[in-house]
């Protein structure tokens, strides 16, 4: 992407463009690099409570492990340009030009983002007229201010637009650029209920710690995908009012603490990039105080109602994980596994099937609860046998949308007398698939 942006730019400069590049040069490119190790991010996640998963130097050569190194060889490549007559300053970024065919060389002075003010020096071989632009991000607003040598210029063109500063330059001429570097939320779009929050062009981060969190080092660029995340705090303010609660840290460039924001407890935010080897999160959820408190009811109700199922719970199957499937006889054709949020699933596809032993009480009430993801669809229609006896035809077709929920299958009593196991098959129609399913119990049936 700042592969193209750099051509876009070419055919046409434009201020916003570049500013698409900075928030993909700082809060991706530079955010996926490990500095302990040097190793590289490539499935960057964004998933509240997760981490992120770095290549290993000698058995991960992943297809982005080459492009991954050579973005951080490439840092310099865009922060200035030039036409025949203008220089532009795209990105700031200490560094040094040297414009040989004009005789100009220029030296920028910064340490942005963790200051707003950027220092250009020219040395020139002779006095050379040329236009300078200067980039004037979307994000700098008000207290935005050019100064050259000394003197505070007229700045033409707001926001999201380059200044321009046509003169005579010669060696010693300094310029100051100004950059407010505001803090500001964007809310996720179309879900104006979650926000990031950002200063300037530099997205936040906050630190949740290492709790549950593996090494981050892996093989395979997935393979830490299903690790699962905890609960991460939520935003409780009235609409609107964040940043009332969010204070800078004395001390710490770029970094900010919620203060009676978060619950339930508050975070400290640091630019994405530099967080490294913990849990995060970037996108966080806003409730007004009323919604917090439905939502504490909601999950207490939800955590009561798990614990009423685990006490009606006779056994248990969890499709996917080794363990679980192996302790009850996983047996199938056609079947595989795989992950959908956090949760593992099995299926049988092309008249396929899949079956496990469970425990059951001998000749008592019982219920077979599945769990399915509401959203699936496409020819899943399958049979549920218990040794061999249809208890139900399934078909899943977009039954809940965006949720996961559970089916319930009566037992025939007469299909468990003198057992202690049985066997539960999901049996695909032809040509169908069976599933995906996502966890399988036998239930005491409720009087």
């Amino acid at each position: 992407m700042l592969k193209l942006t750099r051509h876009l730019f070419a055919w046409e400069p434009s201020a916003r463009t570049m500013d698409f590049y900075e928030r993909g040069l700082y809060n991706h490119i530079f955010a996926s690099q490990d500095p302990e190790q040097g190793m590289f991010v490539y499935l960057m996640s964004l998933k509240p409570g997760h981490f992120k998963t770095y290549s290993r130097p000698e058995d991960s050569f992943w297809c982005c492990v080459g492009t991954g190194m050579e973005n951080h060889s490439k840092y310099a490549d865009t922060i200035y340009s030039h036409d025949a007559d203008s220089l532009y300053v795209n990105l700031f970024i200490a560094s040094e030009l040297a414009w040989t065919e004009r005789g100009v060389k220029v030296r920028q002075e910064t340490q942005f983002p963790d200051t707003d003010l950027t220092r250009l020096r020219f040395q020139c071989a002779r006095p050379v007229e040329l236009t300078l632009r200067v980039r004037r991000p979307s994000w700098a607003g008000k207290g935005f201010a050019v100064r050259v040598n000394g003197r505070r210029q007229r700045v033409v063109g707001g926001p999201g637009a380059y200044v321009a500063f046509a003169r005579r330059w010669k060696t010693g001429d300094r310029v100051e650029v100004r950059l407010p570097l505001e803090l500001r939320t964007e809310a996720l779009p179309g879900n104006p209920d979650t926000v990031a929050v950002l200063s300037g062009p530099i997205v936040l981060a906050g630190e949740l710690g290492r709790d549950g969190m593996p090494s981050p080092y892996a093989r395979g660029q997935s393979d830490l995908n299903a690790v699962p995340s905890p609960e991460v705090p939520v935003l409780v303010c009235d609409p609107g009012r964040e940043l009332a609660h969010i204070r800078p840290v004395e001390g710490k460039p770029v970094t900010f603490q919620t203060k009676g924001l978060g619950r339930p407890r508050d975070v400290t935010l640091i630019p994405f990039y530099r967080l490294h080897h913990q849990r995060y999160s970037v996108y966080w959820k806003v409730l007004t105080e009323a919604a917090w408190k439905a939502r504490q009811a909601e999950l207490a109700a939800a955590e009561a109602k798990r614990k009423a199922i685990e006490r009606r719970t006779v056994d248990v199957v969890r499709p996917g994980e080794q363990p679980s499937e192996t302790d009850h006889k996983l047996a199938g054709e056609r079947t595989q596994s795989g992950d959908l949020f956090d949760r593992k699933w099995r299926h049988a596809t092309d008249g396929g099937w899949f079956s496990w032993e469970l425990k059951i009480l001998p000749g008592e009430p019982q219920e077979l609860a599945v769990t399915y993801w509401g959203s699936d669809a496409g020819n899943r229609v399958f049979d549920v046998l218990i040794d061999g006896t249809r208890v139900a035809t399934q078909r899943l077709e977009k039954n809940r949308a965006g949720e996961f929920y559970e089916e319930v299958y009566r037992v025939p009593p007469e299909l468990t007398k003198g057992k202690d196991r049985v066997s539960v098959r999901f049996q695909a129609q032809p040509g169908a698939s069976a599933g995906g399913v996502f966890g399988v119990r036998v239930l005491r049936s409720v009087p």
